[in-house]
Formats: structure tokens, sequence, C-alpha cells
């Protein structure tokens, strides 16, 4: 059975009237701005007149009531003659209007274009004509003193792990019967030597990992020996005393190469394998310096690069003009002068390590070089000054004016293109403007006005995501978390509004539900999800509508190395999008507390009143589901809704539902909960342990003791959330009030003082302790049971 939702959107619109359209600063549009200025003067104070009359209305008796319409319908009238008035005199107004012969901005764009042309082009010949060799020299000679001295070093770092891992081979062997003096040994030595990551010696076939680091680095200490499996023609070149260099990142996924080379002690011969973390080099290559330098192995192949990425991916530079050069030259340095395929010219040296194994190369581009020119241009002010004076005295008084207000104008329209619809930059823009840019303020900032108040008609989230035109209308199945949330007993509520207030309970109740519905929808909010829909007291928002979720992966075959990928990134985003459903029910837990902190204080406050205004202390119940769901806009040509529907939907309906007779505030479905618990839940199934990015985002849940049955879905098990042990009340919710400041009575709500088991919360909310063994839900409403 498909339910179906309606839509309950509360809006309140405080909508600025303009004081007046100015289009130019003649007299006759002047007189057309104190007409409009009149006019909408006159339509507010008659609309506040008639906001007034229906204010009282409903104090007064049936006569009142009739004579307070007929009134309404006069001012009404008034309203429409005022506006064929005034649109009679605008009409009027600009036909007599005369028309400029030139405009300021082609007049500007002439005068800067000329000036421009003319001290760019002399700035642009001198600056040609002054460039020296000198700079060419000096370039050249510093790109290759990099160049040896980074060679230098990395020879030196090469050497000296080799003689320290032929210092380890002595020592072992040395001692090879004592195994407890070996490890004594390779322990000191990897304290020592923090950059070697694991040793081994294969002749002898012992290896040695650098265990910390492999811990810390979460990387299997048995992946060292798959590495040294797929390596064996590495290892065999040992034989002939040839040295290797490998970029070992692509395996270990971290900046690495491995060294293979001959080590001989006591006569004793053997081939080593060191696998080097390179760090510490990719910093050293990369810092102080437009040149760039990287290393390569003798096949051409990346070993240490500024852009870790590069390292990562073992690129192969093998066709690269200078690896060519070099490995193709007798010589062990050289620099060469060359232009690459795009037709950029650049300095580059090398050299190369001793044993030949591999080389340094060093580059710079000759357009970076030649920035130093720059110091050149200097000598040629003087010859400009005429010129920049001129250009400062006729551009200063139409710049001053427009280019700053153009600029600010620019970037609240881009502001706007983004979805920000209420920047700050509006207070920079300048509303007294008598000119074209004037206009253009007043239709920005009206644009402004539009587009707020469709948001509030609608969702900011999908407002946004239309203006940047980053939404399909078409409908698409998406993988989301939907939440529902509902009020406790809100018929009872409802009741006791209409028994208090009578025919004022309806503006009671919107400012009752305005006010908790505000305080809800801001945690939906900083969590990037999106209101689906209003349905009384029930709140309907979703996570994961907005994203580009293309599901085509699944139609690949199963032998596409892209198929893993791409679901293992779509997995992530989906986990996200449920963590992030959780976090804003646990912030609405926080919040629900603050709401009835405050209901208290107000309803004691106007407790002496006749007819007191209360608000009342509520209890909610929410549920979470994960799934696929049909989403998009949905309903007819006249009115359409961005929506979720499905089975998905439905269930999470269902589920918060549940929570009275589960004695809960807040479900997960059994889908919800697989898709977390591996990752964010402490569990058999993780051994109780979760990763330590993960902490920060730990849920608590306990499981229902009971066994539902979902329609269409067979036996399930929801779960009631306890608490998000290290959830941050304070970073929460600064993400939208700067100013929010903890309230030391809520916060054992949620975080590290909250509750650590369900009994605790139903304890805190004032939940009974439900008896399970008599749990039967309704099903017709539910469309679950327990068994």
């Amino acid at each position: 059975m498909q339910l179906s939702y309606g839509s309950f959107v509360t809006v309140k619109s405080n909508r600025k009237q303009p004081d007046g359209s100015v289009v130019n600063g003649n007299a006759r549009r002047t007189n057309l701005s104190r007409v409009e200025m009149l006019s909408n003067k006159k339509k507010q104070n008659l609309r506040s007149h008639i906001y007034s009359q229906n204010t009282l209305k409903s104090l007064r008796n049936a006569d009142s009531a009739e004579k307070d319409s007929r009134k309404a319908q006069k001012i009404e009238e008034e309203i429409k003659l005022s506006k064929k008035e005034l649109k009679a005199k605008r009409k009027q107004l600009q036909k007599s209007v005369k028309k400029t012969k030139h405009s300021i901005g082609g007049t500007l764009i002439g005068i800067i274009s000329s000036l421009v042309i003319a001290s760019m082009g002399l700035i642009t010949f001198l600056v040609s004509y002054f460039i020296s060799d000198d700079t060419r020299t000096n370039a050249e000679e510093n790109n290759l003193t990099i160049n040896i001295r980074t060679a230098s070093e990395t020879e030196n770092r090469f050497t000296g792990i080799i003689s320290s891992v032929g210092m380890l081979f002595d020592s072992i062997e040395k001692d090879s019967e004592d195994e407890l003096a070996i490890n004594d040994i390779v322990y000191k030595f990897f304290e020592r030597n923090t950059d070697i990551i694991a040793i081994a010696f294969m002749n002898q076939k012992k290896s040695f990992a650098n265990r910390q680091f492999f811990a810390v680095h979460d990387i299997p200490t048995l992946m060292f020996d798959s590495y040294l499996a797929q390596e064996i023609e590495n290892i065999e070149k040992v034989e002939n005393g040839l040295i290797q260099y490998e970029n070992t990142s692509p395996f270990f996924n971290i900046p690495s190469l491995a060294i293979f080379a001959p080590v001989t002690t006591d006569n004793v011969k053997d081939k080593l394998v060191v696998l080097y973390s390179t760090e510490d080099m990719t910093q050293a290559i990369s810092a102080g310096s437009v040149n760039l330098s990287y290393i390569v192995n003798r096949d051409g192949k990346v070993l240490v690069h500024p852009d870790i990425s590069v390292t990562k991916s073992g690129s192969d530079y093998s066709t690269k003009y200078m690896v060519k050069q070099m490995f193709a030259s007798s010589q062990t340095g050289e620099q060469i002068k060359f232009t690459d395929d795009d037709g950029t010219e650049y300095y580059g040296a090398y050299s190369k390590i001793s044993n030949g194994a591999c080389g340094i190369i060093t580059e710079v581009q000759t357009s970076v070089v030649l920035q130093a020119v720059n110091a050149t241009t200097r000598r040629n002010i003087y010859l400009t000054i005429a010129i920049v004076a001129i250009a400062i005295l006729i551009v200063w008084f139409f710049s001053k004016s427009l280019s700053s207000p153009l600029k600010d104008l620019t970037a609240v329209t881009n502001e706007i293109n983004q979805g920000n619809f209420d920047t700050d930059l509006f207070d920079v823009l300048d509303s007294k403007r008598k000119d074209e840019i004037g206009v253009l303020i007043e239709s920005t900032k009206a644009e402004r006005e539009i587009l707020n108040t469709f948001t509030k008609l609608t969702n900011k989230g999908v407002t946004r995501a239309i203006v940047r035109k980053e939404i399909d209308f078409e409908p698409h199945l998406k993988d989301i978390t939907i939440f529902f949330s509902d009020i406790r007993g809100f018929t009872a509520i409802s009741d006791g509004f209409n028994k208090r207030f009578g025919e004022k309970s309806a503006g009671e109740i919107i400012s009752f539900l305005n006010d908790y519905m505000a305080r809800m929808v801001n945690c939906i909010t900083i969590t990037g999800g999106n209101v689906d829909k209003f349905e009384g007291d029930a709140i309907m928002a979703c996570w994961g509508v907005l994203r580009d979720d293309n599901l085509d992966f699944e139609l690949l075959p199963d032998s596409d190395p892209r198929k893993k990928s791409l679901k293992a990134e779509h997995d992530r985003h989906v986990k996200s999008d449920a963590v992030s459903a959780v976090k804003a029910a646990i912030g609405m837990r926080y919040s629900l507390m603050e709401y009835n902190k405050a209901a208290e204080k107000f309803t004691e406050q106007h407790a002496n009143e006749p007819n007191a205004k209360y608000k009342p202390h509520i209890r909610i119940g929410s549920g979470l589901n994960s799934g696929r769901a049909t989403v998009g806009f949905m309903g007819s040509n006249d009115k359409m809704e961005f929506t979720s529907i499905g089975d998905a939907v439905n269930l999470a309906s269902r589920t918060e539902s549940s929570n009275k007779p589960c004695g809960t505030d807040m479900l997960l479905t059994e889908d919800t909960y697989n898709l977390l618990k591996m990752d964010y839940i402490r569990c058999p199934e993780n051994n109780y342990t979760i990763k330590p990015e993960n902490i920060k985002d730990e849920i608590i849940v306990e499981v229902i003791p009971v066994t539902f049955e979902v329609k269409g879905k067979g036996a399930q098990h929801f779960y009631g959330v306890v608490n998000m042990p290290n959830f941050n009340i304070e970073e929460f919710f600064k993400t939208t009030d700067p100013d929010f400041k903890v309230d030391e009575d809520c916060a054992k709500a949620v975080g590290p003082l909250g509750p650590k088991t369900l009994n605790e919360v139903r304890e805190l909310l004032g939940i009974p302790i439900p008896d399970f063994s008599g749990v039967n839900l309704d099903a017709e409403e539910s469309k679950v049971q327990a068994k």
C-alpha cells in the first residue's frame, strides 16, 4: 500500500516595500519616483489598515464583521485604482524621457581601452628591450645547483640506507644463533631509522618489519611478503651486482620505494631488499623553490615527486624529454634547454646517482624565470608616469563611482547564482543611486525577495539546486536516508489549544508549531538534509536526494574494475548520509529539551494573564530508514513538488509510528543499522571496535527485544538510538548560530554527558519502560506486527 503525504508549509514573509523606482537623474524621472513613493506609501497604509481590521474582526459580532468586510472591499478597489493611475503615469513619463547619445559604459570602455593599449604596449616594449642574458644565466646556474645538491643529498641518503642495513646484516650474522639478540638489534635499528619500513635478506630468507610504522599507517605486515613475491625479477638482478630502485607507493598506498642491492659481510653474500618511506624526501625536494625536482629509476618510472598523487600512481616518465636524454647520455650530469610537446620552454638539469640505477631531474619553466624581469620593469616606471597620471585623472571620476558598485553587484549576483540569497553583501549596495546602476541594484534586491519567498514555499536545498542548474527535473532512483518525526499526543494538544483560545487557537497552534519546527529544521539543515514536507505536526526529511547519485555502475559487468571503485564511492556517500541523518535526530533531541525548557518559562511568564498563553511540553518520535527511493519533481503542470516515494519511504514512516510501543524517541530500521554497524556501531560483527577516524561519529544503539513482521520485508529488528557519545553540541549548533551557548541542563540529552542505555533515555524523556511481552502494534496503522 503506497502512503500519501500532504504538504503543510508555514511561511512568514517580511517583504520590504521599495521606497521608489529610480531610472536616471533627470527631473521627469524624479517626479516618477515621487509618484511611486506616494503610491507605495498609500498601499502600505491601506494594507496596514486591512491587517488591523482583520485582526479586530475576530473580536466583533456578526454585524460588525459584515461592516468590516464592506470596508475592506472598498479599500481593495482603491488600491486597484491607485495601481492603474501609477501605471498610466509611468508610461507617460517614460515616453518623454530623452535618450542619451553616449552611454557611460561606452565612454568608459573607449577611454580605458585607449590608455591601457598605449601604456601596456609601451611597457611591454621596454620590458622586452631591457631583458638581459644575466637573468637566463642565473636561472640556469640556479637550476643546475639545485639539481646537483638534490642529487648529492639523495645519493648520500641511499648510500646511508644501504650502509646502515649492511651494518645490521653484520650484527645479525654475528648473533645468528641468538634470536632474542637479533630481535633487540632489529628493534633498536628501526628506532634509529624510522623511515625504513621493512628489510629482507633473500638468501637467508629473513625479513624484518618496522611494526610501529605498519601499525601507524594501518598496513598489514604480510603485504611486505606479498610484495617480495611479485618482485622476483628485480631480486634476481641483484645477483649481477645491480642496484635497483622501484616505486612501491601504488602497492602500499603510501609514498615509498624499494631498494634492491647486494650486501656482503665476512664473505657471506646476500640479496638485500629495503622498503623505505619517501615522505621526508618528498618534502625536501618540494620545499622553497619554483624549480621542480623529481627522481626516476632506470626504467623512467617516478620514485619521488613533489606531487604525492604522481608518486602514488607510479607514473611512467620514460617518454619525457629529460628522462630520455639522461639515460641516453654517457655523462653523469648535464643542463639542457628544451621545449616540450605543448610548446613550453624549460631549463632542465639531470644528475645520475653514481651507480646509475636512478637519476634526479630538475626543471623550471622559462616563463617562471622571466618573472624576475619585473625588477627591470621598475626602470620603466619613470617613462610611463605621464601616461599613468593622465589615466588616473580621467579614469578616477568614472572608476570611483562605477567600478566599486559594479564589483559589489557582481559579487552579489554570483552569490545569488550560488543559491546564497541572504548574502550580507546586499548591505554594501547603494540603493540611493539615480543612474542605471541604481535601477540594477533595485532589480537585484527584488530578485532576492522573490527567491527568498520561493525558497520558503518550497525547499531551500531544492531552490539552490535549481538556481545552480544542479538538479535534473526527471525522476531518478536514489539510495537515500529518510526521516520521519511526529509529536506524541498532538491531537490532545490541539484540543487543549481549542478549549483555551477558541477562535484564536489556530494562530496559537501555528505559533507553537513554527517554534518547534524551526528548531527541528535547523538540525536538518546543519547536516545537509532536505525537508521534504510538513504534514501537520509531522516532518519528513531526506538525505542524499540532491546528490548526483548515478547508479549506472550497477550495469557494469563484475569483471570491470570500475564497478568496484564506483560502488565503494557510492557506498561512502550513502553511509555519510545515514550518519548525517542520525546526527540531525540527535541534535533534535537536544533542541527539543531546549524547547521544553523555554516552553515552561514562557507558560510561567503568562500564567496570570486572561486566557494565558502557553506552550506545551512535548515528546516526539522519529524513525530513520535507508534504501532506494524514487526522487524527483512530481505532480502536474500547475503544481509540482520535489519529493521521494517508495517502499523505503513507507517503512521510515512506519518505523516512526513504532516508537510509542517500543518506548523510544528514535528508531533505526535494520537496513540503516546494517549500513552503519561495521563503521560506526560497536557490535559483534566488528569485534566491538571501530576505526579511529570514525570514533567522532560513533553511535550507540540497542536492539528492540522483539521481532517485527514488516509487510513486504519479512521479519525485522528495530534499533533504538541511545546516543552519539562524541557529539559536540556547541560545534554542531554554531554552524548556523555563531553565538550559540550550550545549555547545561539540556547537555545531558546527548554527547559525552548523554545517556548510556535506552532505559536512561526513557528516564530522561519521561517515557515508560514498555512491557515487550505484550507489545502488539496496530497492523492497519503501522503495517508491522510483533511475533
